[in-house]
């Protein structure tokens, strides 16, 4: 008679066969599937189950949402910087362009439109930043970062997008001093843009303030009057804003007027000017010719 073990059973009868499960699940889903796919019974619970899981995909995307705003956020200094250099750039080309509209109209008025073809048009600029600015009462200039090699020569005219600086005083290499119009040194042949009387602006030593001390107590001139540049002595292309008359003093026993104005021009608040290359040639008006005198033989 054989031995057998004692706890020796059948092998489907002993252990639950481990796969069993996993085949009732299997079994399980496929009936879901069947019974959504025909009678959609589980359309209500699957929209549970997403907005249960919402959170959990909120989380795991919020590390790559949080990076992507940061990314957007630290856009680099030296971008920001150099765009802002360029839009103030062309903010400024702009504002020249329509810096000498008032002097123009007014010269419309009197008819003076014909001499516009003798007046000298600004043909380049370039801007220049102010690294350092003297303005006490006894000198009023800066210094700006662009010198010889940029083209720059002394005696070159300065303006903002408000009017007229000042013109260059010294040149080096990389950088040249501006006398401001403020300046005690300075003077500046102004003309009144309402009746045309020209005159000299001269600087007083502070930088809101110019004083017009050549004035006969006959001249027109009123407050609130707009100062341009003449044009005369070569420097300052005419028809350029200098400033605004400010006041106005008639003494009888004094054979001149006090007046003095205030620049357009941001003297002591600007960070950069703008040096100009205009044209100085001079179109002389062709001569009118005479009548032919008759022939001797006539």
């Amino acid at each position: 008679m054989s031995r057998h073990d004692p706890d020796a059973r059948p092998l489907l009868l002993g252990e639950p066969a481990r796969g069993l499960p996993l085949l009732a699940l299997a079994l399980l889903s496929i009936g879901l599937m069947v019974v959504d796919h025909r009678q959609h019974h589980l359309a209500v619970v699957r929209q549970w189950l997403s907005v249960a899981a919402f959170p959990f995909q909120w989380a795991a995307q919020a590390p790559l949402a949080a990076w992507t705003g940061l990314q957007d956020r630290l856009a680099t200094r030296s971008r920001l910087e150099a765009e802002n250099i360029r839009l103030a750039a062309d903010n400024l080309a702009l504002r020249l362009r329509l810096m000498r509209f008032a002097a123009l109209e007014q010269e419309n008025h009197r008819l003076r439109a014909a001499r516009d073809s003798s007046s000298r048009i600004v043909q380049r600029s370039l801007i220049a930043e102010i690294v350092r600015a003297d303005l006490d009462p006894f000198r009023q200039r800066v210094l700006v970062n662009k010198g010889s090699r940029n083209g720059v020569f002394r005696g070159q005219a300065a303006i903002d997008a408000a009017g007229i600086v000042g013109q260059v005083a010294r040149v080096g290499p990389v950088s040249a001093e501006v006398i401001l119009i403020s300046d005690p040194m300075h003077s500046i042949p102004v003309q009144l843009n309402r009746t045309g009387v020209r005159t000299i602006a001269v600087g007083t030593g502070r930088s809101g303030e110019l004083a017009l001390p050549w004035l006969p107590q006959s001249a027109d001139v009123e407050v609130d009057d707009l100062l341009v540049s003449s044009g005369l002595g070569g420097v300052f292309p005419p028809g350029y804003p200098v400033g605004r008359v400010t006041r106005v003093e008639r003494d009888p026993a004094r054979p001149l007027l006090a007046v003095d104005a205030v620049p357009f021009a941001g003297l002591d608040r600007d960070p950069e000017i703008l040096l100009v290359w205009f044209d100085s040639v001079i179109v002389e008006p062709e001569p009118v010719p005479t009548a032919a005198p008759a022939a001797a033989a006539e």
